[in-house]
């Protein structure tokens, strides 16, 4: 499955610019994806531990991939599948994202919860791609 932009002209790719909490608990995680052309959206109502665990991706020292992650890994390991990319877009009220995996065929896994497939993103350092019109102009902190 290729990632073409060209095939994908309602969306851009972005990267986690930013993994925080919204609550001194952290309870709340919240991330800041930014696109290339410098626009971001801010995700937020997911939980703390999710947050958590997008922040620990980038480490090559510390603790193992969290199981539900390293569980994914396994069943496309035996079945001979790589995930390869993840649109994030709004399904109604709540944000939802699709999956993208390629292998012995392709498969699209849909309408799945946003901040799960965005920390798979994260996780495998694969392309997610966000609807164009949940990006806005970044806002700078004076």
């Amino acid at each position: 499955m290729e990632i073409d932009q060209a095939q994908e002209p309602d969306y851009d790719s972005v990267k986690i610019d930013y993994v925080g909490f919204v609550d001194p608990y952290a309870v709340e995680g919240m991330v800041v994806l930014k696109s290339d052309n410098g626009k971001e959206f801010h995700m937020r109502a997911f939980s703390g531990e999710t947050a958590k665990h997008i922040s620990s991706f980038g480490d090559t020292e510390g603790e193992a991939a969290p199981s539900i992650y390293k569980m994914i890994e396994e069943i496309c390991e035996q079945n001979e599948l790589v995930l390869v990319k993840v649109k994030i877009y709004e399904s109604g009220a709540v944000l939802r994202a699709n999956l993208y995996f390629t292998g012995k065929k392709d498969l699209v896994l849909r309408n799945y919860r946003a901040s799960d497939a965005m920390a798979l993103g994260a996780f495998y350092n694969i392309p997610i791609l966000v609807r164009k019109n949940l990006l806005k102009e970044s806002i700078e902190a004076e």
